[in-house]
């Protein structure tokens, strides 16, 4: 019998910083909602710390803001190990690497996952200290619904652990 996949998600984003918490709403949305084995993690997003997750996972899910021109709430899925490109994120650390210089870099150095989603949805509040919108928290419900769906049905022998939360 094989090893379980090492499956992670990782919610970016500031909390402090209006639709830039999306990533970690979803991630607090999806706990108790995943099997055990899936890891949930919450980050600012610096590329040196998701590198370093992206490494540890046969399977990963990342979740963060974009701003790409879109209506606030889009919902964007991309296939990152497919060679689909991350838009334009908010999560971008202070030292100005972030999301899509994280995935570069991974697979430049070979340690990209098999499996490697982002779930980005489109924001439009960053001041600090803004609340999020309306609109970008509803996505961050539909972000969380889809995430659950999608590795019940990837991974069906592992199962969610509680199927009537999808």
């Amino acid at each position: 019998m094989s090893d379980p996949p090492r499956r992670l998600v990782v919610g970016i984003g500031n909390p402090d910083r209006g639709d830039d918490g999306l990533g970690r709403m979803v991630a607090g949305l999806l706990r108790g909602r995943l099997p055990a084995d899936v890891r949930i993690e919450e980050r600012l997003g610096g590329a040196a710390e998701l590198v370093d997750l992206l490494a540890e996972a046969d399977h990963a899910v990342l979740v963060d803001a974009m701003v790409s021109g879109a209506a606030p709430g889009t919902i964007r899925r991309l296939d990152c190990a497919a060679g689909e490109v991350v838009p334009g994120v908010a999560g971008a650390s202070s030292h100005g690497f972030g999301l899509a210089q994280a995935i570069g870099l991974a697979r430049a150095l070979g340690s990209l996952p098999p499996v490697c989603l982002v779930y980005a949805v489109e924001a439009a509040a960053f001041a600090p200290g803004a609340e999020m919108t309306a609109v970008v928290a509803e996505a961050a419900e539909a972000a969380a619904g889809r995430i659950a769906v999608e590795l019940a049905s990837l991974f069906p022998r592992y199962g969610p652990a509680c199927p009537g939360h999808l």
